[in-house]
Formats: structure tokens, C-alpha cells, sequence
């Protein structure tokens, strides 16, 4: 009975994450707005040989060049942060909250930690190198370790970084988190490898062409970067 009990439970919770992840996106009046509310991933400051901004959010050129497959559902944008970070540095809870999902499935490979925020809010951290020791429904604090930054091609050398989205509860609506983190991006920008790494649209050269300016993302919506006159052009054509 025990055992039935354990299994039926564990089937309503799984059922639970998937209708999470395709019920509607949530309203803005349900959403909390952005006040610096969280902090960053990582503890201390940014190195060397600690971690630095590697690709930022949205009109990345890195994004734009797989806009029709790797982001093509994320409307051909970079749909969170990329920090730099040696494998197996500690990643904490930006904000306290409520473990949601643990190694859900939202790719960023190898492992990766869903948390529940208030005002419906969601971090999710992926690329993490082993399966965090949290547990679903755990309450966490703001700095508290959830797991260990990994690398996206398995072998710590080829591209070691933790990956960092802000979404709504529904999973279907991706923010910036600049104006929810409080940090400091400009400095971030200058010290870490990003640089500016927006693609431009010459049509239209200043647009999405600043961190904060970058457009909100909707999960499966039409692709937002299919410029006529792109810059740089991508190497072997768009795909």
C-alpha cells in the first residue's frame, strides 16, 4: 500500500510539472514586477579565476546564428545568462523560494534546478555538472547552494558555465533579468568575455542593441531576429 501510495504520488507530481509547462502564460497583472529583487549565482566577485558574463540575454549574435534550431522556439533569441565558471563552483539561489523541478526538462545538460519565486517567478540553472542534492518542494534561501556550475559539453574544458533563466511560473514567457538582479551590468560587461555581442539589423541599427533594451521571449512564438540586412553576417548562412 505504502509502495502505491509512493507511486501515485510521485505520478500526480509529475503530472503537475507537465501541465506547468504547457498552461498559458501568465498575465503581466500576475507577474511581479522587476526591483533588483534577486541576486547573482555566484558568491564573490567576478575573475579569472572565478566567473565572468559569457553570453548575455537575448539578440545575442551566438543566438542569431541558431535561431532556427537551437533557439527556434525561444523566438530565435538567447533566452537567458551565460556565466563563465570553472566546473564545480558552488551555484546559490538567487532569491528565496520553493525547489519547483530538479533535472526537469528544459535541456541545459547535464543537470539542472527549477525554483519557484514569489510573483510567480521562476529561476531555472542549468548546465550543472552533477544532480543537485535539493529536493522538490524544499524551501530555499537567497545565497543558498543549489549545485555546482558544469559544462554544457560534458568535459569541463570545452565550455564550462552555468546557464540562467528568469521565466514566469508557466514556463511559457522568458524576462530579462537584468532590471530583477541586482548587480552591476555595466562593469559585468566590460570585465567579462560578452563585450556588446548583439547582432544588429542594419535597418533598424539601434534596436535590442543595449543589455537592458533586450525583448521579452515567448515560448513558440514567431521568430524575432529574421533580419533582411543582418551584422555581422552568420558565418556558413542562418540555420
Amino acid at each position: 500500500m505504502r509502495l502505491r501510495t509512493v507511486m501515485a504520488g510521485g505520478l500526480l507530481a509529475a503530472s503537475a510539472v507537465a501541465l506547468a509547462h504547457y498552461a498559458p502564460a501568465l498575465p503581466d497583472s500576475a507577474i511581479a514586477k522587476p526591483a533588483r529583487q534577486f541576486g547573482l549565482p555566484f558568491a564573490g566577485p567576478p575573475g579569472p579565476d572565478t566567473w565572468l558574463l559569457g553570453q548575455g540575454y537575448g539578440n545575442t549574435t551566438g543566438a542569431y546564428r541558431q535561431r532556427r534550431s537551437t533557439y527556434g522556439n525561444l523566438q530565435g533569441l538567447h533566452a537567458g545568462l551565460d556565466f563563465s565558471a570553472p566546473c564545480g563552483t558552488p551555484v546559490r539561489a538567487i532569491g528565496d523560494g520553493v525547489v519547483a523541478e530538479v533535472d526537469g526538462p528544459h535541456g541545459s545538460p547535464p543537470h539542472n534546478v527549477v525554483i519557484d519565486h514569489a510573483g510567480n517567478l521562476s529561476s531555472l540553472y542549468g548546465h550543472l555538472r552533477v544532480r543537485s542534492s535539493v529536493r522538490v518542494g524544499q524551501q530555499v534561501k537567497r545565497g543558498q547552494v543549489i549545485g555546482e556550475s558544469g559544462d554544457s559539453q560534458f568535459t569541463c574544458v570545452s565550455a564550462p558555465h552555468l546557464h540562467l533563466e528568469l521565466r514566469d511560473r508557466s514556463h511559457q514567457r522568458f524576462f530579462n533579468p537584468l532590471p530583477y538582479i541586482a548587480a552591476d551590468w555595466d562593469s559585468l560587461a566590460l570585465a567579462g568575455s560578452f563585450g556588446r555581442g548583439y547582432e544588429y539589423d542594419l535597418a533598424a541599427p539601434r534596436k535590442w542593441q543595449t543589455p537592458e533594451s533586450q525583448p521579452e521571449v515567448r515560448r513558440g512564438g514567431a521568430i524575432l531576429n529574421e533580419f533582411a540586412r543582418p551584422w555581422p553576417p552568420a558565418p556558413g548562412g542562418a540555420r
